[in-house]
């Protein structure tokens, strides 16, 4: 609670007292039962008098939002209200929200350029060959293109994604492998198995924005860790794990987003065994696998799936219409995970499979990422030139991927910048909405791939100099 601040909304200095405390309760940063800071500490962090919490305290209670116990303060009542996943973002700008990004994204027409987006373009995809796929399907028998399909996922498609998972060092069977309908539905599946409400996960700083939104909506506390060029602080790591007990970590180990850090393997070796000492399960989403020029340590590859949990999914490189993504895990979590996607999505999404299942045998998936990567890096070194132009700079140089992670010239701010360049019909990605600390101000995620059209750096440089 110690970031606890004055909302921009209008009002009194009471009502804003109040609409700080109850947009944490609605994002689940308070839980029931916290809680909160004393009458003295919320009117220092705040900046406002002891009277003017005193009131605002009083006045949730009054409504219920909160509980008054004698002699020990105040603590947020139990029960919630109905979540509100716009108040997960941070106050007051929306243009720092990570749901406020994706959507921009999402729903831009167009004519909007997307620099800050997390995909390649269309016209970067595997069309002949899916269109190759698809036609094969359509003389398929009529249950392939009609029913559900099993729980567990495709069987030869679980197979071929075991195969795939041994050349990056990842020993597991095809029953230790479950279909999901994206590498997001795999996360919530973990989530609804792993967590209960008010569970500590620890995610990086800067991590992937949907991370915080996902937990958020499964009503789990977040702390995090700085991440480094190699790998989470392993210091800030242990100290975490000693002081928070977290349930989790989530995090990606190849080709960080949005950082594009590779973690070594000193660090890898060092992680696990933290995770082993304070009873931590590890999810490693590796969804940007096939963009590596070489792999990099995986988790997975030196637990043996026993701590750690892999998931991935073909959204990134393929076909974000196909949906199809996968998890590996121990085999005495399966069932469990089978019994709640069941639950959630009923049967496996049985064409989508059967599409991925069709390009990654016909031979032409491994010309398409091999072409991919080739053209990454040349947009790569491009955008770094256009940028380097402007004085922005690479936080670090990636090994493979589509993302940099830049910082802007001091004092620019990177929430300011996305702003104004948005009225020119260009979505960009600021820092903060990949940091739970809120310490990423000067920075912005650029996608290489999407960074094509000179507008964009035009339009950045005016708003820079603005």
């Amino acid at each position: 609670m110690n970031d606890l601040s004055l909302p921009a909304s209008g009002g009194t200095l009471v009502v804003q007292v109040m609409t700080a405390i109850r947009q944490r309760i609605a994002a689940r940063i308070l839980m029931p039962g916290a809680k909160l800071p004393s009458i003295r500490t919320c009117a220092e962090t705040m900046g406002v008098s002891k009277s003017t919490v005193v009131e605002a305290y009083e006045r949730l209670a009054a409504e219920g939002a909160i509980l008054a116990r004698r002699g020990s303060g105040f603590y947020v009542a139990g029960h919630l209200p109905p979540l509100s996943l716009a108040d997960i973002a941070p106050r007051p700008d929306r243009a720092v929200d990570p749901l406020w990004i994706s959507r921009q994204s999402l729903e831009a027409g167009e004519g909007v350029l997307k620099p800050g987006c997390g995909w390649l373009p269309s016209s970067w995809m595997p069309e002949a060959g899916l269109r190759r796929s698809l036609r094969r399907l359509s003389r398929a028998d009529c249950d392939i293109l009609t029913d559900y399909g099993a729980p567990l996922g495709l069987p030869a498609l679980r197979q071929l994604l075991v195969r795939r998972m041994a050349e990056r060092g990842i020993e597991a069977m095809p029953d230790q492998v479950l279909l999901t309908e994206s590498g997001t539905q795999a996360i919530d599946l973990l989530c609804r198995f792993l967590l209960e409400p008010g569970d500590t996960v620890l995610v990086d700083d800067p991590c992937y924005f949907n991370f915080q939104a996902l937990l958020h909506a499964h009503r789990a506390k977040i702390v995090s860790v700085p991440y480094t060029p190699t790998g989470p602080d392993l210091g800030r790591f242990e100290q975490v794990l000693s002081e928070h007990r977290p349930r989790l970590y989530i995090t990606n180990s190849a080709l960080h987003n949005p950082s594009g850090a590779t973690l070594s393997a000193s660090v890898a070796h060092r992680l696990l065994k933290l995770a082993e000492r304070f009873g931590l399960t590890i999810v490693e989403d590796d969804i940007f696998a096939d963009f590596e020029q070489e792999p990099a340590p995986r988790l997975a590859g030196l637990d043996g799936l026993e701590r750690v949990v892999h998931i991935g999914s073909f959204s990134k490189t393929l076909s974000a219409s196909l949906r199809c993504g996968f998890i590996a895990a121990r085999r005495d979590w399966i069932e469990g995970l089978i019994d709640l996607k069941i639950a959630t999505s009923f049967g496996a999404g049985r064409l989508s499979a059967e599409l991925v299942l069709g390009i990654l045998r016909d031979g032409s998936y491994r010309k398409h990422v091999e072409g991919l990567r080739e053209r990454l890096a040349r947009a790569m070194a491009e955008t770094q030139a256009r940028l380097a132009a402007l004085g922005i700079t690479p936080w670090l140089e990636p090994r493979g991927g589509m993302f940099l992670w830049c910082r802007l010239p001091e004092p620019l701010d990177a929430a300011s910048i996305a702003r104004r360049v948005l009225a020119d019909g260009i979505v960009l990605a600021p820092g903060n909405a990949f940091s739970l600390s809120q310490s990423a101000g000067q920075f912005l995620r650029f996608n290489v791939a999407q960074c094509s059209d000179p507008r964009i750096f035009t339009a950045l440089r005016r708003a820079m100099d603005a």
